[in-house]
C-alpha cells in the first residue's frame, strides 16, 4: 500500500501549488482563475479535464484496468470573503479575499493524488476526481449535482476530506453517520409606524420589538426542541434606523440555524415563524419571515464511513482515527453529494504542537506539512476501494 514516502518527491509540487491558489483566492462561482489553474495541471498529467459543472467546476476521469466500478474523490476550491492578516509571501494578493479554510490545500492535495495515481496506477477501475466550486455559503456542490455530475460521471460512492485544525496533526476522525449539521438562514421583518423618538407613544417601536425578539428566539432551542436534539439559533445581524431621533418603521434580523434532521428544522422554523409574529403583535408591529434552507445536515454511510476509518488506520495508524467524534454544528454543503450517493467525509487533524489558528480567521493558513498525508489517503483509499485482483 502506499505510504507517505512515496508522496515525498511530490511535496515541492504539492507546495507550489498551494503556494499559488492561496495567493490568488476566488469567491463561490468567481473561481475562474482557479478552474483553469486545476484544469492545467490535469492536463499536465495526460488527463482530460470537464469544465462546465457547477459553474465552475472541473471533473476528470482516470481509469485503470478492466473493472466497470467507479468512486468520485471531491476537493473543494473556493476561498472567503475575508481580508487577510498574514504578510507572508504568498499571502492573498486580492483584497478583501483569502483561503481562509484550507480549500487551497484541499485542492493541492487532490491534484497530487490524481498526479500520483495517473503515474503509477495501482487501481482496477474508475476514479473521478471532483473539484467543486462555491463550497461556502453558495451551495456549489448542489449545483453540480443539479448540472448532471452523477449522470456525466457514474460512480458507485463518493468521498471527501476536510482540513482539521482542532485535531492534533495526523490525527483522524470520521463519524458512523452525522459528521456537520444542516444549515439554514432566516430574515425577519419588522414593521410598524415610525415616530419621532420624543414621543414613542404615537408610533410602533420595532427596535424594542427586535431586542425582545432576539432573547424570545433562544426560546426555540432552550425551550421548544427536545434537549437531546442538537439546535443552535443564532441571531448574526440586526439593520434599523438611520438617525438619532426617529424610532424607524422598520427593522431586520438576520441569522442561522444549525440542526441534525428535518424534522428539527420543521420545528424550529414553525417556532420562529410563530414566536416573530407574537413578539410583533404585542408592540403593534408586524412581523413577515424569510427561512430558507441551504445545505442538509452531512450525514456519513455508517458502512463507508467504517472503510474510510480502516484505510486512515493504515496510514497513521488505528490509534489516530476517531470514529465517535462529536459532531460539529457547522456545516458543508458535500451534503448534497452523500444525499444522492453512499459515502463518507473525514478530518484531518492540522494542528501543530503550539495549537492551530481556527478556520474562518484572517490569520489561518493551511499547513503545509499535510499535503503528503491527504495525497496519500487518497491514493491509498482508490487503491482499496477499487483493489486490482
Amino acid at each position: 500500500m502506499t505510504d507517505l514516502a512515496d508522496l515525498t518527491p511530490l511535496v515541492p509540487d504539492m507546495t507550489a501549488w498551494r503556494h499559488h491558489l492561496h495567493a490568488h483566492p476566488e469567491t463561490a462561482f468567481e473561481e475562474v482563475g482557479t478552474q483553469a489553474f486545476i484544469a492545467e495541471r490535469l492536463a499536465e498529467f495526460g488527463l482530460e479535464p470537464q469544465l462546465g459543472l457547477g459553474k465552475t467546476g472541473v471533473v476528470a476521469t482516470l481509469t485503470r484496468g478492466q473493472s466497470n466500478r467507479a468512486i468520485g474523490l471531491r476537493a473543494d476550491i473556493d476561498a472567503l470573503d475575508i481580508p487577510e492578516a498574514n504578510t507572508f509571501a504568498y499571502a492573498s494578493k486580492t483584497p478583501g479575499k483569502m483561503h481562509a479554510c484550507g480549500h487551497d490545500g484541499h485542492t493541492a492535495m487532490l491534484l497530487g493524488a490524481a498526479k500520483y495515481l495517473s503515474e503509477h496506477g495501482g487501481f482496477d477501475g474508475t476514479v473521478h476526481f471532483i473539484f467543486q466550486p462555491a463550497e461556502e455559503n453558495e451551495g456549489g456542490g448542489k449545483a453540480m449535482v443539479e448540472d448532471g455530475l452523477f449522470d456525466c460521471f457514474p460512480m458507485e460512492a463518493v468521498y471527501g476530506m476536510h482540513n482539521w485544525p482542532y485535531l492534533p496533526f495526523g490525527h483522524t476522525a470520521v463519524a458512523l453517520g452525522p459528521m456537520m449539521a444542516s444549515f439554514d438562514v432566516f430574515e425577519i421583518t419588522l414593521t410598524g409606524r415610525g415616530t419621532h423618538a420624543a414621543m414613542p407613544h404615537k408610533g410602533d417601536d420595532v427596535l424594542l420589538a427586535a431586542g425582545e425578539l432576539i432573547v424570545a428566539l433562544q426560546s426555540i432551542a432552550s425551550r421548544l426542541i427536545d434537549p437531546l436534539d442538537p439546535v443552535v439559533v443564532s441571531v448574526t445581524q440586526i439593520h434599523g434606523g438611520d438617525t438619532w431621533n426617529v424610532l424607524p418603521g422598520s427593522a431586520v434580523l438576520r441569522g442561522t440555524v444549525r440542526a441534525f434532521s428535518a424534522a428539527t428544522q420543521d420545528a424550529v422554523e414553525a417556532a420562529m415563524r410563530r414566536t416573530a409574529e407574537a413578539v410583533a403583535s404585542v408592540h403593534g408591529a408586524a412581523a413577515s419571515v424569510r427561512y430558507e434552507r441551504r445545505y442538509p445536515a452531512t450525514i456519513n454511510d455508517p458502512r463507508e464511513g467504517a472503510f474510510c476509518a480502516e484505510v486512515l488506520g493504515g496510514l497513521v495508524g488505528a490509534d489516530k482515527v476517531d470514529t465517535q467524534p462529536r459532531p460539529n454544528m457547522g456545516a458543508e454543503d458535500f451534503a448534497f453529494l452523500l444525499d444522492k450517493k453512499p459515502g463518507a467525509y473525514v478530518w484531518l487533524g492540522t494542528a501543530g504542537p503550539e495549537g492551530g489558528v481556527p478556520l474562518h480567521n484572517p490569520a489561518y493558513d493551511f499547513n503545509d506539512a499535510a499535503l503528503p498525508l491527504g495525497a496519500a489517503y487518497w491514493v491509498r483509499l482508490a487503491r482499496a476501494a477499487l483493489p486490482v485482483r
